[in-house]
């Protein structure tokens, strides 16, 4: 796949950390297994925000008050996507679809979960946001909008009834943000996050934080940048940092500037004894595996000492990896997870070394094994075959709960939920990972959407327990957003449970967005829209009076290209270029199970997408020409053409125009008229990041590198985006992706994040001006010469023959990482973590005049 694991350079955790992918029933062509595509997808979106070297925390902290303070160009975003999006929509079973895999009702990846015993329930999505539903789950509102951080790590509810958030979600995943701290919420039933909550000063800035604990008037923080400590009365005073593995590599440290030290000082759980406040264990360590990785508890000194004497749970670095603890309400047990980094790194079925249960209650042990990969794999578990067992990436889905009423009950988060009912010496796959292969399942479309149980999306992140009008119920966070089932649920012979509902209503969105795309429904009037998304496929809002969105391609969703004129003409990108093509949006009953010739989506990949990594980005880019609808454009170490439009059905369709080099890979294509500009990339991370324009024509004549400065005129950091001057060729409009020489040390880091040519690339000039210093993501030109950039901080704009830039409209703080022009006029904007939302473009154009 083209990553060696275990390798620094094999997942950035800054200030964006991997992404996951699930594994599809159906083949997609992308070279690999689901765990490495995963792995893979960590370096590709953090390698953009942090190449050529290591971000200084406080990045995005100061790009958002500098993005605040720009003025407004007035206007409202419209929020495209609120309303229930239903994976198992029985409009779009075609041969790329899991329509019927029982996921049902989904939105963006829930990365925390905490819950009271009066109904109400708080989600914090890995990009949107914290949400508060007082009904058990469902009538979601959100309450962390005013917050510059809009990423969770952890949410936890102490004694006395607080809310506490950890911003920055702790999984060393792609699209993972950091954070910008601690934040506490006095009556969060009622309450919103502001600024003012923040508990102690600047410590935590910069932070992913994994876990937050209580013990002894305590509050203790899990993070990327060591243990730390805060009282939780005197909420004002600095917080402490209690246990740092590689102190040199923290900020203000002799080696922070090394490009390693994002991974040196990663913390992942606390465990503090119940009868003995002052003994406490904390969990250390680097998926991948490093020297310091293990456990640690405080000697007789007070320094922090490996321990060694913990019974069956791993004492070597070499075992621990990822880990997670869990106590029982009455203090008698406590449980473990432990992913293992030689398992990880040697490509095994499964990186799971166990779960493991202290039956003393100590967090000191002794710890007893109770289940492997293989005894979860035999308990019902889709996940069950020598090449792939339940665990194999429990370094991103892993989580624990007890039953705050009895300490034998308990669930564990993997892939997949799994319970047992006797502190693990049985267990069943209460949530497997779909429903395709069981026998429940039926090939007869008309019977596929309900003959089994509903399940969970896949990918479990967060566990909790609450209850609503005396009756209790386990709430499950996925990359599908948040899902439920009573605590004393029912389970089939398989050892599924029967009562799982989604939460997921319509009135929560959280959908992380890749792109999107907008065309004139022919059906049904209106605009359709469509977008792929992290893990949850693709998304199809047809036009006027369409309540419920329904998707038609599974897996993770990548780039889109949509026939302004027809929207039901869609080129869907999984990863690695692994393109699919419809012309009827992809409308089908399940027919083509029993007749493939009534299949209505077609595998149109270009090949670099057989060379997985190695020939193309993760999430690669593909566009189509300004003047010519049907000549597209994609990009990975070749830059591919082919002229057929949405008729193309076969991948020999396609033709290399140019080969970027041996180690290149597209992150940019742009085409007009048949000029064709090239962005790309390798190496792509700070371990010797390099990157160029290449430009030339479709039919493969006329091609060169273009000479790009190297001291730094032109940034020496990710180029994210192309624009071409529709009246002109040789006009063209760069975005720079990560942050200035201010905050990256790494070479040619340079200043700037717009950059503008009208010779075809000869020569550049830096048009950012008043632009704050935050990533950039997208460029857009508009009718009048205007130009809208996408940021992850939200969107700017620059009108024609003017010099200073402005906010356009109000966003919560999170990443767009595309805009669209539609037909009707309008500008739409895929956020990554916050839906699809549009603006009337044509007001931007007005305001100029």
């Amino acid at each position: 796949m083209g990553l060696t694991v275990g390798s620094p350079a094999g997942a950035n955790p800054l200030p964006h950390a991997a992404s996951g992918t699930t594994v599809q029933p159906m083949d997609k062509g992308d070279g690999g297994d689901e765990s490495d595509s995963i792995q893979e997808g960590a370096d590709q979106r953090a390698e953009a925000r942090t190449s050529p070297g290591v971000v200084a925390p406080g990045a995005f902290g100061a790009a958002w008050n500098a993005l605040k303070a720009l003025p407004d160009t007035g206007g409202q975003w419209q929020h495209t996507t609120g309303l229930p999006y239903d994976s198992d929509d029985p409009r779009y079973r075609d041969t790329a679809s899991n329509s019927s895999a029982g996921m049902g009702k989904v939105t963006g990846r829930a990365s925390a979960v905490a819950a009271d015993d009066k109904g109400d329930v708080y989600e914090g999505s890995a990009g949107g946001g914290v949400w508060r539903s007082t009904t058990g789950g469902g009538n979601w509102q959100p309450i962390s909008d005013k917050l510059p951080a809009q990423a969770t790590g952890a949410l936890a509810l102490d004694g006395q009834g607080r809310l506490w958030l950890g911003t920055g979600e702790a999984s060393t995943n792609s699209d993972a943000y950091l954070g910008a701290g601690v934040f506490v919420l006095d009556h969060p039933e009622h309450g919103e996050f502001s600024a003012r909550s923040r508990v102690g000063g600047s410590e935590l800035d910069g932070t992913t934080i994994h876990e937050l604990r209580f013990g002894a008037g305590l509050v203790w923080a899990a993070t990327s940048k060591g243990v730390w400590s805060h009282s939780t009365t005197d909420l004002s005073g600095p917080w402490t940092l209690e246990f740092a593995p590689n102190p040199d590599y923290l900020p203000g440290g002799k080696l922070a500037a090394d490009p390693n030290a994002p991974y040196k000082n990663l913390t992942n759980d606390i465990a503090i004894d119940p009868k003995d406040p002052s003994k406490v264990v904390l969990a250390v360590g680097w998926r991948s595996g490093d020297t310091y990785n293990g456990f640690y508890a405080k000697a007789a000194d007070g320094s922090w000492q490996r321990v060694s004497a913990l019974g069956d749970l791993p004492s070597d670095a070499a075992n621990i990896g990822e880990v997670t603890f869990a106590r029982s309400a009455d203090g008698s047990k406590y449980y473990a997870i432990d992913q293992s980094p030689t398992m990880q790194n040697s490509g095994a079925p499964s990186a799971l070394a166990g779960i493991f249960v202290s039956d003393s209650g100590s967090p000191l042990g002794p710890w007893t094994k109770v289940a492997d990969a293989s005894k979860l794999a035999g308990s019902g578990s889709a996940l069950n075959s020598p090449s792939q067992l339940p665990g194999q990436q429990s370094w991103y889905d892993q989580s624990l709960q007890v039953d705050p009423n009895d300490p034998k009950h308990l669930w564990a988060g993997l892939e997949e939920v799994f319970e047992s009912k006797d502190g693990g010496a049985t267990w069943n796959t209460v949530g497997p990972y779909w429903n395709f292969t069981f026998t429940c399942w039926s090939i007869d479309p008309t019977k596929q959407s309900g003959s089994c149980p509903q399940t969970t999306h896949p990918d479990q992140h967060a566990l909790a327990v609450g209850s609503l009008n005396g009756k209790s119920y386990v709430l499950a966070g996925n990359d599908g957003g948040l899902y439920s089932r009573p605590v004393s649920g029912q389970v089939d012979a398989l050892g599924h449970g029967t009562d799982w509902t989604s939460l997921n209503d319509g009135t929560i969105d959280t959908l992380e967005y890749y792109s999107v795309g907008v065309g004139k429904d022919l059906t049904y009037g209106g605009t359709s829209v469509t977008g792929g998304m992290q893990d949850n496929g693709q998304s199809m809002l047809r036009g006027r009076g369409d309540k419920v969105m329904g998707s038609n391609f599974g897996g993770d969703g990548g780039g889109t290209l949509t026939d302004p004129a027809n929207g039901c003409n869609i080129a869907q990108e999984y990863v690695y270029l692994a393109m699919n093509v419809t012309q009827n949006c992809a409308v089908n009953d399940g027919s083509y199970l029993t007749d493939p010739s009534k299949a209505t989506t077609f595998s149109v990949a270009p090949p670099d997408n057989a060379l997985g990594g190695a020939g193309a980005r993760f999430i690669a880019p593909m566009a189509a020409d300004q003047q010519n609808g049907n000549l597209w454009v994609a990009g990975g170490r070749h830059v591919w053409v082919q002229s057929q439009g949405y008729a193309i059905r076969d991948s020999s369709a396609w033709t290399s125009a140019y080969d970027l080099g041996a180690g290149h890979v597209a992150t940019a294509v742009a085409s007009s008229g048949g000029k064709v500009y090239a962005a790309w990339c390798g190496p792509c991370n700070n371990q010797g990041f390099t990157r160029g324009i290449a430009v030339g024509n479709a039919d493969g004549t006329g091609w060169q590198q273009l000479t790009l400065p190297t001291d730094g005129t032109v940034p020496n950091r990710y180029l994210a985006g192309l624009a071409i001057d529709p009246k002109n060729p040789s006009h063209v409009f760069v975005a720079v992706n990560g942050f200035s020489r201010a905050w990256t040390a790494g070479p040619g880091a340079g200043v700037g994040h717009v950059f503008e040519s009208t010779d075809a690339g000869a020569h550049w000039a830096d048009i950012s001006a008043n632009l704050p210093d935050v990533p950039a993501d997208s460029l857009v030109i508009t009718k009048t010469g205007g130009l809208a950039l996408a940021t992850d901080l939200g969107v700017l704009y620059r009108g024609a023959g003017q010099r200073g830039w402005q906010r356009v409209g109000e966003l919560p703080a999170v990443a767009v990482d595309q805009l669209t022009l539609g037909a009707d006029g309008r500008l739409y904007a895929a956020t990554h973590g916050r839906g699809i939302w549009s603006f009337k473009a044509d007001d931007l154009d007005q305001n100029e005049q």
